[in-house]
């Protein structure tokens, strides 16, 4: 009885031994962490399904680099901008008027205005219009005025002067003429009520009409007569 109830070692040897090889050879399988592929964005460059390397000359899409906008010729500012109804059999009809200022900052400056169903083809007009009526600004070495205007037109008046060191002193449209024309150490006063600020940048462009050059053989002679 003893002997057959005694528990055997025969069978569950080989037992041992199968699940021993069949684990080895599921981790052999298995594929390892460090042998799995890489998150998207974090492919090399040669791995299938990788992102193709963007052109030197490319944007975002793959497409050409756009080229930089050239700069346009005349700085521009619009001084007033309005809308026209005009009441017509057919209904009422809209359009827009347009007010700007143009110049280089170098001694040119125009006021124009223009009209047109919107308002881009309105400051189209407008810029060309300021541009036939440009004039050019005499200035001194320090870019201010050589001497004191003061010009009316309609019913709007401005007292310009020389002023150094104090840069510009305006308001206004009449601001933007002076700065769109290049001139500091200024002091612009409007003299006048008067709102309307196309009438106060055509006034402004009338008195800078009227700057003389200074004349430095005048000066010199001067400089004679006394020293004699």
């Amino acid at each position: 009885m003893t002997e057959n109830n005694q528990p055997t070692n025969t069978e569950e040897t080989p037992i041992v031994a199968d699940t021993a090889s069949v684990a080895s050879s599921a981790a052999s399988v298995a594929p390892s962490t460090t042998d799995r592929a890489p998150r998207f964005g974090s492919r090399a460059p040669g791995s299938r399904g990788a992102r193709p390397p963007r052109a030197g000359g490319s944007d975002r899409r793959g497409g050409p680099k756009r080229e930089p906008r050239a700069k346009p010729e005349f700085d521009q500012k619009i001084i007033d901008i309005r809308r026209v109804t005009r009441v017509s059999s057919g209904g009422r009809r809209f359009s827009f008027a347009v007010s700007l200022v143009a110049g280089d900052k170098k001694g040119k400056v125009g006021v124009g205005t223009g009209k047109g169903g919107d308002t881009a083809l309105a400051v189209e007009k407008a810029a060309k219009n300021a541009k036939k009526n440009m004039i050019t600004v005499s200035t001194t070495k320090s870019h201010s005025i050589p001497h004191e205007v003061f010009a009316k037109f309609s019913s709007a008046r401005v007292h310009m002067m020389p002023a150094p060191g104090k840069g510009v002193v305006a308001g206004s449209s009449v601001r933007d003429v002076i700065d769109l024309a290049g001139i500091k150490d200024i002091t612009a006063k409007i003299r006048s009520g008067s709102k309307n600020k196309l009438n106060n940048a055509r006034v402004a462009i009338e008195a800078l009409k009227q700057l003389k050059k200074a004349r430095p053989s005048s000066h010199r002679s001067n400089a004679t007569n006394t020293a004699k």
